[in-house]
């Protein structure tokens, strides 16, 4: 087997290392620690890596956009991980919804949506999925339940569709231009008959923003309430067809999930990893504790094994996740290496932490963000619920 990369594979690399390096990394703890929801966030960061390619890498070519391939995309995450992990994810992102638009879209959708995507350096986008009292059930509904799953309503009013209820926790909420929201059509079946898929672009007469929340990790990736109070949206904005459920940004997948989103968490967490290993041994190399640099202390240098060990076992797994993809070679691992990443990157950084010592958590801020911006993979995608579901088709 050849694991070298091409030569766009290694222009990616290159570009998004570079940007990590001069403009993710150098704002990435002082934006982490300003206090309020939507402060955080910065449109200066998200225009200069836009001009890059790195919020439009996974359109079309045949549309526009660079249309970099699964292995480029994974290796761009994790550049940009390294850098700050929030940002990473406020780029790809948009990717995910890129990858929906290519799938399930119509041309006159991509023409009214896509193009002026395209075009906005400051255009970035999200979904709409979780609600206040509607959780895991999304993810996994009961068959024979038409109460669970989606709440917010959808109407139909004439020719047009009006929709009503709330959304929490949604990405890019504060700052998107364009959600797909998850609604339900249909109260009286089960949520993948009874579901149905709108696009709601920003400005919609009914649709506001309500709370931005201050989280303890990724402060920089931006999470808000949607809010639909009688909301029109004519039917050329469904995304597929009326009662067909959650349409997922990825097809072929034995999980049933969404192939993208599974490797888009499991290749930002490899940078967190990369990261959290380059600053512990950094500081082994150059601290000195009872005489001798830490990395001489048996107990730090095993702890510094570990960290390596397991972020290169991340490594060749994420990679080989992207090349299945790209190879057209859906399985069980989208949602694998995940599920693995959510483990790996709580115990990498948590080790990178005890590295540092009472550093760690007193006077070294940038290792104590990584643990804070691992915590968050615990609350992602709905992980225990997706360990659950690859079980029930792995027998």
């Amino acid at each position: 087997m050849d694991f070298s990369l091409n030569e766009e594979q290694r222009h990616w690399q290159s570009e998004a290392r570079k940007f990590a390096a001069e403009v993710l990394r150098p704002a990435s703890v002082a934006r982490d620690q300003i206090e309020g929801g939507f402060e955080p966030w910065d449109w200066d960061i998200i225009e200069a890596g836009s001009k890059l390619g790195f919020r439009t890498l996974a359109v079309s070519k045949e549309w526009g956009g660079p249309g970099a391939d699964f292995v480029s995309q994974a290796i761009v995450m994790a550049e940009l991980a390294k850098g700050d992990s929030a940002m990473s994810k406020a780029f790809s992102q948009n990717w995910k919804w890129s990858h929906l638009m290519s799938m399930a879209c119509t041309d006159d959708q991509k023409n009214r949506f896509l193009k002026p995507f395209l075009a906005d350096h400051r255009y970035v986008m999200g979904r709409g999925i979780t609600e206040p009292n509607a959780g895991s059930d999304n993810r996994m509904p009961p068959e024979d339940d038409p109460k669970s799953g989606y709440r917010v309503r959808a109407t139909q009013d004439g020719r047009d569709w009006v929709l009503n209820g709330e959304k929490c926790f949604i990405a890019n909420g504060s700052v998107g231009s364009l959600f797909f929201v998850d609604t339900r059509s249909n109260p009286d079946v089960n949520i993948k008959l009874g579901g149905t898929l709108f696009m709601v672009p920003k400005g919609t007469p009914g649709f506001r923003i309500g709370k931005v929340f201050n989280k303890r990790g990724w402060r920089f990736y931006q999470n808000a309430e949607l809010i639909f109070e009688n909301c029109r949206l004519p039917p050329e904005n469904i995304v597929g067809a009326v009662g067909t459920g959650s349409v997922k940004a990825g097809k072929g997948d034995t999980t049933g999930g969404d192939i993208f989103g599974d490797l888009e968490l499991a290749a930002n967490a490899l940078g967190v990893c990369d990261d959290a290993v380059e600053m512990g041994m950094a500081y082994a190399r150059s601290a000195k504790r009872a005489g001798k640099y830490l990395i001489e202390h048996q107990l730090v240098a095993l702890r510094i094994h570990e960290m390596h060990m397991l972020t290169e076992a991340l490594r060749s797994f994420v990679l080989r996740t992207a090349w299945q993809h790209d190879a057209g070679e859906h399985s069980a691992n989208a949602g694998f290496v995940m599920n693995y990443s959510t483990d790996i990157i709580q115990r990498v950084t948590r080790l990178n932490m005890q590295v540092h010592g009472v550093e760690g958590c007193m006077m070294n801020s940038r290792a104590d963000k990584l643990v804070r911006d691992a915590m968050v993979w615990t609350h992602l995608a709905g992980d225990t619920v997706q360990r659950i579901k690859i079980l029930k088709r792995l027998k």
